[in-house]
This record gives C-alpha cells, structure tokens and sequence, in this order.
C-alpha cells in the first residue's frame, strides 16, 4: 500500500506542520504579549521617574 520513505515523508510533514503551528502560536500570542508587558512597565517606570522629579522640584523651591 505505502512505501517506507512514503510514511517517512508523512511524518516529515505532520512533525513540520506542527512545529510550524506552535510557532505561529508563540509569535501571535506570547510575544506581543511580552511587549505590551514591558511597554506598561516602561511607561510606569517613567511617570514614576517624572513625580519624582516633580516633587524633588516642589521640595527645592
């Protein structure tokens, strides 16, 4: 019915096919979700950065 190298070739498919879905999964789900992380974390980072310097000011004048 099928050769040896038929199956082989088969499974070649099925183990990319599957590697291929994975991949898609990891760049459309956890990666943008690791940079809106880090972007919301920048920006935390930089407002508290900003009232410090605001009230260091306050404190100065």
């Amino acid at each position: 019915m099928f050769e040896f190298d038929q199956y082989l070739g088969f499974l070649a498919f099925l183990i990319i096919l599957t590697m291929g879905f994975w991949l898609m999964i990891f760049l459309v789900a956890i990666v943008p979700y690791w940079i809106g992380g880090s972007l919301t974390e920048f920006l935390k980072e930089k407002q508290a950065a900003r009232k410090k310097a605001k009230e260091a000011d306050v404190k100065n004048a």
